[in-house]
């Protein structure tokens, strides 16, 4: 019987370098794949910019008051049963000294930045699948850091030097193997699997374990007797295959731990979206419109933010008895203005029935890179219907990107449609007017262009624009 794999649990305090580590003996090939996987991100960012909040059961999420739900949990909290989509009410009522926090994803992507620029010192290869998790390949750069065990720990090192937070480690040849191992001794856990303890760590976990295995898919496995992974594995391949077609076969490979997927950097993301359930269903329209708008325009700084535009437009809404409808619009020309985006929501909105929504959210898909060339019309070289439209909504593009820049500078919340000041909206912040009615479309002048420019440039740091824009 082979020993277990080379786990190790190092308190968060203790600074250390990867070479003064033992290292597990091994004649085989140093797995390459990391998974590291921040533990309680948002919870941890929170309490390390609180410090009298250590030790303490502390979440992120929605109010207990409403529908709120649970982002994240501390594993304080969890130890009474709280975890991420728990309704608040029910964490505050299995911990009734729950500290409970509003989200501030501004300040959760500012640290995942910093997080991913860390992981992007060791390799290029680097597959980002949240704010507090990505996959790495070191593959190729072993002869400037070491082999993967080695990076994981000065990864770990880096990252509690350098954001004051603890990450868990996953080492193994494959995908799927390093998210195992990366779960295996959370919090601040440390973990690496070669191959000749694959089966050794596979075998005894439950089948609910493996990627694509949800419950559905576990009630039916375990009908047939399968309750573990080894279950699983000891089953021929075609007589999964039979039962489950391609799903059999995938979930057949992973439980013997083959995986061929490669980590891609360039991983396409297929949407972006922001939904929000009500703590009341709502059935005023205007103020369903408003809620649209501040989706729209958060929807669209994100895209524009990471490079992207979109062609189709996606409304969700979830009436008050639960029944959910969608309703698309895909556009001639992809798009990342929020203004644009609004204009197609709201028209579908118009579309759903007039009853009490418990849901809204709003997605933009068939997404592409800004840096793509549109294609351009072949007709007597006249410009496209999309050149067209920029020509003509120049200047709601240029104070578009004067504004991006005044958001990065001073946050996302410095600026916001008028008609949301003093509302309950996702962006933090003061907030500035951007326009007082979310039907119409910004008319800005040359002269606050001109401001905005100039405030963004940085030549007027501490009063936003006046007029239009206003504290």
């Amino acid at each position: 019987m082979l020993g277990p794999p080379f786990c190790e649990e190092l308190p968060p305090t203790q600074e250390f370098l990867a070479d003064s580590l033992p290292l597990a003996m091994s004649t085989e090939p140093a797995p390459s794949i990391l998974h590291v996987d921040m533990d309680a991100f948002y919870a941890s960012v929170e309490v390390r910019d609180n410090p009298s909040l250590a030790g303490l059961p502390v979440c992120v999420g929605g109010p207990a008051s409403g529908r709120g739900v649970i982002s994240a949990a501390s594993y304080e909290a969890r130890k009474f049963g709280v975890h991420s989509a728990l309704p608040s009410a029910e964490a505050r009522r299995r911990c009734p000294e729950l500290v409970l926090l509003p989200p501030d994803f501004d300040k959760y992507t500012s640290v995942s930045r910093q997080v991913m620029a860390i992981f992007r010192r060791y390799t290029p290869l680097v597959e980002p699948l949240s704010l507090d998790e990505a996959f790495l390949d070191i593959t190729g750069t072993e002869r400037l850091f070491g082999d993967g065990e080695e990076v994981g720990h000065m990864i770990r090192a880096d990252i509690l030097r350098e954001t004051g937070l603890v990450a868990s480690v996953g080492v193994a040849p494959t995908k799927f193997l390093a998210k195992i191992a990366s779960d295996l001794n959370k919090p601040d856990g440390f973990c690496v699997i070669r191959p000749a303890e694959i089966r050794d760590v596979l075998d005894p976990l439950p089948v609910s374990k493996i990627f694509g295995v949800g419950p559905r898919m576990t009630q039916k496995l375990n009908a047939l007797g399968v309750q573990t992974v080894g279950d699983l594995a000891s089953l021929e391949r075609e007589d999964v295959s039979s039962r489950f077609g391609a799903t059999g076969i995938w979930i057949h490979d992973l439980a013997h731990g083959i995986d061929n997927r490669r980590v891609n950097p360039k991983r396409e993301e297929k949407s972006h979206g922001m939904e929000r359930t009500f703590a009341e269903d709502l059935t005023d329209q205007a103020e369903l419109r408003q809620f649209l708008l501040s989706f729209c325009e958060e929807v669209a700084f994100t895209l524009r933010d990471k490079g992207l535009r979109g062609r189709t437009v996606t409304l969700k809404a979830r009436f008050g008895d639960f029944r959910t409808v969608t309703r698309s619009k895909t556009l001639d020309y992809p798009t990342n203005l929020g203004p644009r985006i609004f204009a197609i929501a709201r028209e579908l909105l118009q579309r759903v029935d007039k009853q009490p929504l418990r849901l809204l959210g709003v997605s933009v898909s068939r997404l592409e890179d800004v840096r793509r060339p549109q294609q351009q019309s072949l007709f007597n070289g006249n410009p496209s219907g999309r050149d067209q439209w920029m020509e003509s909504n120049s200047r709601l593009i240029r104070a578009t990107e004067s504004l991006d820049r005044l958001r990065k500078r001073h946050g996302r919340g410095i600026v916001i449609p008028g008609s949301l000041v003093g509302r309950d909206q996702p962006s933090r912040g003061a907030g500035q007017v951007l326009q007082q009615d979310p039907e119409a479309q910004p008319d800005l002048t040359d002269s606050l262009l001109k401001r905005l420019e100039q405030e963004s440039e940085g030549e007027n740091k501490t009063s936003a624009p006046e007029g239009e824009y206003g504290a």
